[in-house]
């Protein structure tokens, strides 16, 4: 079955805008809600839809881990059944995709790790529960880098995802799966998780939408932790809109959470209207650095041009301290990395390596089930925290992370959002910064501060490079600022068409 849309001509190489006909699954989430609301189709044609095109491009793509086709179909038979007996509900037959760091009742949990392997929890992730009491189907499980750690997705413990737009290429970390299922049209929309970009990066690299909510507007629990003051479960999909629908499903308190705040969760469609007069948007000079992409700068200051046309004010402003904000980061991240990942001793769950004694079988299997980045993580935090150190590398980034605190709060004194790129660059070729760690860690260079300030990111994509690989227009915003950055967003997103362009397969 196809659903109508008006057609567009291609303006760039290796591109396709929506046809005349749309396939199922190239549906927005908000398109099949109302036509599953109208009976146009049902689920199961939908989530078969969905299921029929991971078979025929995630063998290119490995985006998923686990794909759940037995209990999608029989979710999506239910769907069908509760909606004939007049029940609706918010996400009701949706296909939505899960990030493999969230726990998922039944299903293999694994952290992108061999040392989760096999590990099948007992529970589901709030935010994971949330959209299944929404009514959400779940497809599966996409990959990522291990533990979440890493910027390209070429650290899972399995196999590399690769970018939909040019398969020699990496679709962005370490959310990857999540952004190339949605970018592929794998699924509808998609939960990730940002400690440092881990959204909003790979939406750019993949040319989706993402977002990564304020500390606490989204629960935690059921999140395999790696960095606890910095993690935020986000979205991915392919409108604004779909992101807040979304938002609406998985935002609010949560008693299992004592991080989750209690504050009011608005309905964030309203927040979506097509102008921002009134709105002013700061643009920080540090955001503009040497050693950006040319074409990179390029695409975001005609957007920002853009959102000047739509009536914002464009306020430029400073954010002192930016600088320190990586290397503040990766103290900060390994530590609390060190410190959670304890738990992986081979005794409890997951991988054991069957060793004689207990002191060995825990050097053995942690040996043989992390990766070389996880390792490396875990030593840089364990030596930030260790006696005689602690002062000088962990306390001191907490006290610059405070200052960093504090340049972006009073920014938000003079502006409502601020905007910059999301990435540096373009996506990047496979291989291109394994052997430079630090080359690979300056990707997360315009993510990390959000993270460590606690506050709310969004990207959009605003163009392409000269290869048609997309690029994106970070829009931050103060703590529980969503509705300010969804409507920048949005009003952005409907005044161009480069939300509508999608990668050939």
């Amino acid at each position: 079955m196809a659903l109508v849309f008006g057609s567009r001509g291609a303006p760039n190489k290796g591109i396709t805008l929506m046809t005349a006909t749309t396939n199922l699954h190239e549906l927005t989430i908000s398109d099949a809600l109302r036509s599953l609301r109208r009976g146009d189709i049902s689920a199961v044609e939908l989530i078969q839809a969905l299921l029929d095109r991971i078979a025929a491009v995630d063998g290119d793509l490995n985006a998923y881990l686990t794909v759940t086709e037995e209990s999608a179909l029989a979710q999506a038979a239910e769907a069908d059944k509760r909606r004939a007996a007049g029940e609706d509900a918010p996400l009701l037959g949706v296909p939505l995709a899960i990030k493999d760091v969230l726990a998922t009742r039944g299903v293999e949990t694994t952290a992108g790790s061999k040392i989760l392997k096999g590990f099948v929890p007992p529970y589901s992730a709030t935010s994971v529960q949330k959209l299944q009491d929404a009514g959400a189907v779940i497809l599966g499980k996409t990959n990522t880098d291990e533990f979440a750690m890493g910027s390209s997705t070429e650290n899972s413990g399995y196999a590399p995802t690769r970018n939909p737009w040019d398969l020699e290429r990496v679709p962005g970390g370490s959310s990857g799966g999540s952004a190339a299922a949605v970018a592929a049209s794998e699924a509808l929309g998609a939960l990730g998780t940002d400690t440092g970009g881990s959204v909003r990066q790979p939406a750019a690299l993949c040319g989706i939408v993402g977002l990564k909510p304020s500390y606490g507007r989204v629960s935690r629990y059921g999140l395999l932790a790696y960095g606890s003051s910095l993690d935020q479960v986000g979205t991915l999909t392919h409108t604004v809109e779909d992101t807040a629908i979304l938002l609406n499903v998985i935002a609010g308190r949560d008693p299992l959470d004592s991080t989750s705040l209690d504050a009011p969760v608005p309905d964030y469609t309203q927040a979506l209207i097509p102008d921002l007069k009134g709105m002013r948007v700061g643009l920080p000079a540090e955001y503009f650095i040497e050693g950006i992409q040319p074409e990179v700068e390029a695409a975001v200051r005609k957007a920002i041009t853009q959102l000047e046309t739509l009536g914002a004010q464009i306020v430029p402003i400073s954010l002192p301290n930016t600088d320190k904000a990586l290397p503040v980061y990766y103290l900060v991240a390994t530590a609390e990395a060190s410190a959670n990942l304890a738990r992986y001793d081979g005794i409890r769950f997951g991988y054991s390596a069957g060793a004689d004694n207990m002191l060995e079988n825990f050097r053995q299997t942690r040996g043989q089930g992390f990766g070389p980045e996880v390792k490396r993580r875990i030593m840089l935090g364990t030596y930030a925290l260790s006696a005689g150190y602690y002062d000088a590398y962990y306390l001191k980034a907490q006290q610059v992370r405070t200052l960093l605190k504090r340049a972006w709060e009073r920014a938000f004194e003079q502006v409502d959002v601020i905007v910059g790129p999301t990435t540096p660059s373009t996506a990047f070729r496979f291989g291109e910064k394994t052997d430079n760690p630090l080359e690979m860690y300056l990707a997360d260079i315009f993510t990390v501060s959000l993270n460590l300030v606690g506050m709310c990111g969004i990207n959009v994509p605003c163009g392409q490079d000269n290869n048609g690989l997309p690029i994106g227009l970070q829009i931050c915003g103060p703590s529980l600022g969503e509705e300010a950055i969804l409507r920048t967003a949005y009003a952005y997103e409907q005044s161009t068409s480069w939300h509508k362009q999608k990668p050939t397969l």
